[in-house]
């Protein structure tokens, strides 16, 4: 197996403004990316991804633990580890005043390339990444998607083996992010390994080649997309009551193989959605049960998530600040 990153039992704690009691960001993280891969890092925000994300790329100290990226350990050769690797952090790094080519031609001179070398792969990147028409630009007037673009480019730069995203397409409408999926599997093709980290499920889904669930700082599912939704077997049906339902309702059903329960809708993993239907109609008229709405669908992350955090990725958290 070649990975190019791994880490083992990370912590990270921070001491609260205020507070008596510290904050555990990271309790014990975890994992290893193969050498082309893009890796998803999927939870809510506030769940410890940009924390992990930053002690990885060398901008946060580990407390515990150990990490390597490209075999280099991060605590003792952050430098060497800091050669081999691009970082586009969520709030994102593009001088605004300034043009596309000229923040691009900074950061290739920071990384020491020399100026023949400098414009070859501004030329390059720019025709990659579809902004060589936005070059002489000055980078205020780039859209989110342009801008977004433009700050991959910074961070491929210098031709970094791994590629660290934190929350690419926060941000970005429909169109844009389905524009900057594409250039990420172009990056993928070319042979770079990506960590992304994401709180949209269908973010993880379509790029990721495997994904680990965080939540509140531990990672609790492991393994690619359609492996994690094989965890929940059969079809999922969610049900959205007028009023709220007894909780013992669907108890003793043979044909249901789980039940979770979120207020005034309910949850059922079956094995067969579309024979459980007709049955499930008959019980809610026969108790005189209303229905707002009803869905069936395939298992999906969300479920995973559900399954092994008791609650929904799509209705957690802010804004993730560490």
């Amino acid at each position: 197996m070649n990975e190019t990153i791994q880490a083992h039992d990370l912590k990270k704690t921070f001491k609260a403004k205020g507070k008596a009691t510290a904050v555990e960001a990271l309790r014990g993280v975890s994992l290893f990316v193969e050498k082309g891969e893009i890796y998803g890092f999927l939870g809510p925000n506030g769940a410890g991804k940009t924390t992990c994300q930053r002690m990885l790329t060398t901008l946060l100290p580990i407390d515990s633990g150990k990490a390597t990226i490209a075999g280099f350990d991060v605590q003792t050769k952050p430098q060497e580890v800091r050669k081999r690797i691009g970082y586009v952090s969520q709030i994102g790094g593009a001088d605004l005043p300034a043009t596309g080519r000229e923040n691009l031609n900074l950061a290739a001179r920071l990384y020491g390339l020399k100026p023949a070398e400098a414009a070859r792969k501004i030329t390059e990147l720019s025709r990659l990444l579809d902004i060589e028409e936005l070059l002489d630009r000055i980078v205020r007037t780039y859209s989110g998607g342009q801008k977004r673009r433009l700050e991959i480019a910074l961070g491929i730069i210098h031709e970094p083996e791994i590629l660290f995203m934190d929350e690419p397409t926060t941000g970005l409408d429909p169109q844009n992010r389905a524009n900057l999926w594409a250039h990420i599997r172009m990056l993928k093709e070319k042979g770079m390994t990506i960590f992304l980290t994401t709180h949209y499920l269908d973010e993880a889904d379509a790029l990721a080649d495997r994904i680990a669930i965080i939540d509140y700082g531990q990672i609790v599912a492991e393994g690619t997309p359609a492996a994690l939704k094989r965890q929940i077997s059969g079809d999922v049906i969610k049900m959205q009551f007028k009023t709220r339902a007894p909780e013992g309702l669907f108890a003793g059903l043979d044909f249901v193989n789980e039940i979770n329960w979120q207020e005034e809708a309910a949850l059922l993993y079956v094995n067969d959605g579309a024979a459980a239907l007709p049955r499930l109609f008959d019980l809610l008229k026969e108790r005189n049960i209303e229905l707002d709405t009803i869905a069936l669908s395939a298992p999906s992350l969300d479920d995973v998530f559900l399954k092994k955090t008791g609650r929904s990725l799509r209705d957690t958290g802010k804004e993730e600040i560490t």
